[in-house]
């Protein structure tokens, strides 16, 4: 594992789980080991008892399905035997174990901090008393699997010190096997320099000699390029640093994921890390969209939350059979991107069946439409085609098109196939809006209703309906009804929408709701979730952006802080913003990737900051600044380092209804990247 930043919770160069570069946002290491006076020498191989490649072992022909306590848990009490045994039976009466997972993976922590007279590995007594064969035997009772981790270097992540295998890759990998371990998740920190194609090919060969059966995971966070040389060293490789549980996290993961889809397939797999589902930093909406993304791009898909303490909505998303299908395609490609443009993504997957599954992902904070056709993803041409929505569970004919109106962080997943038996379906029908999400209270809104027929049928006795809070004013302006729709055409509806005087600021939800029917008579229906804002007019003067209310953030790693550096994970740690030796009193702490929008109201003329890079991360850390006024950019730096004191930055934003705080990473991906935006001001 490893981090953004010094010491999240696994890694750093000398400490926790990644080594060195960059990654998008994930647990680092922090806690530095010195480096040991000797390092033993690699023990001698023995001879192999195999020469068959590692891939054509006939392991993992697709993504590895488990669970892995790591970002639940990290090293504290509660992860243990009872917690092992207690997931491996939620397996199996949850039926996660009949979707296809199979792997209950222990990561650091594990074992003793000091190997045994003989130089062996010692299971840590007080969190498995029995040892670690004894749960792996109870975990295959269940039917299921057990892994493992270690690091390739001589001390694991954990800033504890753990053991390491380098050095003791063949002893460590005989001790696996005789216990029954199943997996192996091999890190990469405290690795001394050694050649990580090197260290990783000597655990190759070290399982490969046991004679049983191991999917190996190599861990060593993409920086060494693993996609390029590990496909005959392991089963799925690493190819980012750590995740953590917040949407920037995730989004930047998963950027550096997609571009690698032609390096996976069966037996070799690119892993942009565990699931977060479930551990609470996202909302559901988001959950699904990691879901979906990560089963689109052919990832692993190992739990990364307490099943024990799962909602009902986590396991709904983690045991949707339909989405787990597109994950477990056994023709093993990754899915594709076909368009990105403004955060509006779509990516495609082909499958073995000739159908191909296509995820509608929206990254930005409002509903967006977003839009394909049955030939731009790789389908042959016919008179129609059945439409699969994934996470709805109910089939659709569409003429070609293939559309949807996204919630804000959502994602359309569909399953998009020339099936002769379209016709059995009802029209596929998007339900758009038009409108701004601001409202202020007290004042009506304008928001427009679109119903749009893209099937080959026309749908019929088309109705519409906005609802929203007990004691908002939602009056229809014109028709929502309509007798039929014939292809390609819409029902537009012009609505006014009032929040009532002294509403507080805050989020708010909608719906749009439509109803309607195929020309066979099926009842189908269609409903878009919004989110609006109320909001306030910004104060005349100069106020400080750190002392003004946001309408959203998004950050690489913890929260946006006011006032004060980025700090660390949790809200309210930073320190006193400071750049070049330089202290701010006031301000925004933030960390890459990031964005702040606050709501000026066509009202506000000028933004204006000293930015840099926060001393807290000594010499570490590059970033770039931007300020947006509504879509455009109107103010930017260069890339800016530690070493740099703090850069003017202003920009005109007059007549923009919001403006945007963008901070990225400098084009070398996240590491430390601790930013501020140092008495920040805004004029109106």
């Amino acid at each position: 594992m490893r981090h953004p930043h010094t010491r999240h919770t696994r890694h750093t160069r000398t400490s926790r789980r990644r080594t060195v570069g960059a990654l998008t946002a994930g647990l680092l290491c922090a806690a530095g080991l010195a480096a040991p006076a000797a390092i033993a020498a690699p023990a001698p191989a023995p001879a192999a008892r195999s020469t068959t490649p590692a891939l054509a072992d006939g392991l993992a022909p697709t993504p590895p399905m488990g669970f892995n306590n790591w970002n639940s848990t990290h090293c504290r009490a509660g992860f243990n035997e009872s917690m092992v045994k207690g997931i491996a039976d939620l397996f199996v009466e949850k039926g996660l174990k009949d979707a296809g997972y199979r792997y209950v993976n222990l990561d650091d922590c594990w074992a003793l901090p000091d190997r045994d007279a003989d130089g062996r590995l010692v299971p840590d007594p007080a969190r498995f008393p029995d040892g670690i064969k004894a749960v792996a035997d109870y975990v295959h009772s269940k039917g299921l699997k057990l892994g493992i981790y270690t690091s390739a270097g001589t001390k694991t992540c954990d800033g504890a010190g753990f053991p390491g295998a380098l050095g003791h890759e063949y002893s460590d990998a005989r001790q696996f096997a005789d216990w029954g371990v199943d997996y192996l998740k091999y890190d990469n920190c405290n690795n001394q320099g050694v050649d990580a194609k090197s260290r990783y090919t000597t655990m190759r060969d070290a399982l490969r000699a046991t004679g049983r059966p191991i999917v190996y995971s190599i861990c060593e966070w993409g920086e060494n390029k693993p996609w390029e040389w590990a496909a005959d060293v392991g089963h799925l490789w690493r190819t980012t640093g750590d995740i953590s549980d917040n949407w920037g996290s995730m989004l930047g993961i998963l950027k550096k994921n997609l571009p690698l889809a032609p390096y996976a397939g069966p037996g070799h797999w690119n892993d942009p890390d565990m699931l977060e589902v479930g551990n609470g930093g996202m909302t559901d909406t988001e959950y699904r969209s990691h879901f979906s993304l990560w089963s689109i791009m052919a990832a692993p898909l190992l739990i990364g939350s307490d099943l024990r303490k799962a909602t009902p909505a986590t396991f709904d998303i983690l045991d949707n059979k339909e989405v787990i299908a597109v994950d477990q395609d056994p023709l093993g490609k990754q899915g594709t991107v076909l368009s990105s443009t403004g955060g509006r993504w779509v990516v495609a997957k082909e499958m073995k069946d000739g159908s191909r599954a296509v995820a509608l992902f929206n990254e930005n904070g409002t509903a967006q439409h977003i839009s394909t056709t049955a030939e731009a993803v790789g389908l042959p041409g016919a008179r129609a085609y059945t439409l699969r929505d994934l996470w709805r569970h109910s089939s659709y004919n569409t003429a070609g098109t293939i559309s949807a109106t996204v919630p804000a962080h959502g994602t359309v997943l569909l399953r998009v196939s020339a099936d002769r038996a379209w016709a059995t379906h009802p029209p596929a029908v998007e339900l758009g809006v038009d409108g701004s999400p601001l409202i202020e209270a007290g004042k009506a809104a304008p928001l427009t209703s679109v119903v749009t027929d893209w099937g080959r049928t026309p749908a019929t006795r088309v109705s519409v309906l906005l609802t929203g809070p007990d004691g908002w004013a939602l009056r229809a302006a014109s028709r929502r009804t309509a007798a039929m729709l014939p292809t390609g055409r819409s029902l537009s509806t012009r609505w006014s929408v009032t929040a009532p005087q002294g509403t507080p600021t805050g989020s708010y939800d909608l719906t749009v709701r439509a109803s309607y029917r195929s020309p066979a008579g099926q009842r189908a229906e269609q409903v878009l979730p919004l989110t609006v804002s109320v909001v306030v007019p910004p104060p005349s003067g100069t106020s400080g952006l750190g002392d003004l209310p946001w309408l959203s953030t998004v950050n690489g790693w913890g929260p946006v802080e006011r006032n004060t550096s980025n700090g660390e994970s949790a809200a309210g740690d930073g320190h006193p913003i400071t750049i070049g030796g330089v202290v701010y009193a006031k301000g925004l702490g933030v960390h890459a990737d990031s964005t702040v929008e606050y709501y000026t109201g066509k009202a506000c003329e000028t933004v204006s900051a000293d930015v840099g890079v926060d001393d807290e991360k000594g010499a570490n850390g590059t970033v770039a600044f931007e300020i947006w006024a509504d879509g455009t950019k109107v103010a930017s730096t260069g890339v800016l380092t530690n070493a740099m004191p703090a850069q003017p930055l202003t920009a005109d934003v007059t007549g923009a209804q919001v403006v945007r705080l963008v901070v990225t990473d400098g084009g070398d991906g996240i590491d430390s990247d601790h930013a501020d935006w140092a008495d920040a001001k805004l004029s109106c």
